[in-house]
């Protein structure tokens, strides 16, 4: 058995109401259970959240929401993995156990199917702890900047200074869309990035992370522009 698990919680702050706000026409969380549904993968697809507002929605997208989570994991600073652990014990103690999970994060609108199934397949192939999405920075990191608290820049890596940009490791960052697990090592290591854990690389155009209104508003141009361009893939007329 396989179990999706879509943490959404209320209170969002910088967001109000994020989890189920409206994007493209529908709430946020409905494209994570979507693609979840479009994998056809999961026996469960669970919504994990502290909100009766958003259980509901997410019951109307399709998913299930068996629990409501509690107060003292739901805040502004929990981490997910007790938000997971509480999960996997709330669906053992309802007789659903399961080998693997797939941890979809609700804010995720440019997800797609086939890179759930690839990690998926890779978690299985490989026998690893942990499968995460990751994409690309788009400039090198070594040449990356702060503000010095008196005003002026200053390099993070000076040695770096003169170095040219195709020179540099390419570096990457958490995509923030999925994670599959083991549900067994992950409960003994209760870590997401686990020592083995293997990569799923996104393309950059897929990843948008959404904490302000402004991420908000790329995030939906980005959509917009995939599905677009899908329309002349096929071969459809746009006029």
């Amino acid at each position: 058995m396989t179990i999706a698990i879509i943490p959404a919680r209320g209170g969002s702050k910088r967001i109000p109401d994020k989890n189920i706000k409206q994007f493209a026409g529908k709430p946020i969380i409905y494209y994570s259970i979507r693609v979840a549904l479009e994998s056809e993968l999961f026996d469960h697809i669970i919504v994990s959240t502290d909100s009766e507002r958003i259980a509901a929605v997410a019951r109307e997208c399709g998913a299930e929401t068996p629990f409501l989570r509690p107060a003292e994991i739901s805040d502004d600073y929990t981490m997910l993995p007790p938000v997971l652990i509480h999960a996997i014990k709330q669906l053992q103690l309802l007789g659903i156990t399961f080998d693997h999970f797939c941890s979809i994060l609700p804010t995720s609108p440019l997800i797609q199917p086939e890179y759930i199934q690839a990690g998926y397949r890779t978690l299985i192939a490989e026998k690893v702890s942990s499968v995460i999405s990751i994409t690309s920075f788009p400039f090198p990191i070594l040449r990356a900047f702060k503000l010095n608290k008196n005003g002026p820049l200053e390099m993070i890596w000076p040695e770096h200074e003169f170095s040219r940009s195709n020179d540099l490791e390419e570096a990457y960052h958490d995509a923030g869309q999925f994670y599959w697990l083991n549900t067994e090592m992950f409960l003994m290591s209760k870590r997401i990035f686990a020592q083995d854990a293997h990569p799923i690389i996104l393309p950059r155009y897929l990843v948008q992370d959404i904490d302000t209104i402004e991420d908000w508003q790329k995030a939906e141009f980005l959509y917009y522009a995939i599905k677009q361009g899908k329309h002349f893939l096929k071969g459809e007329n746009n006029d």
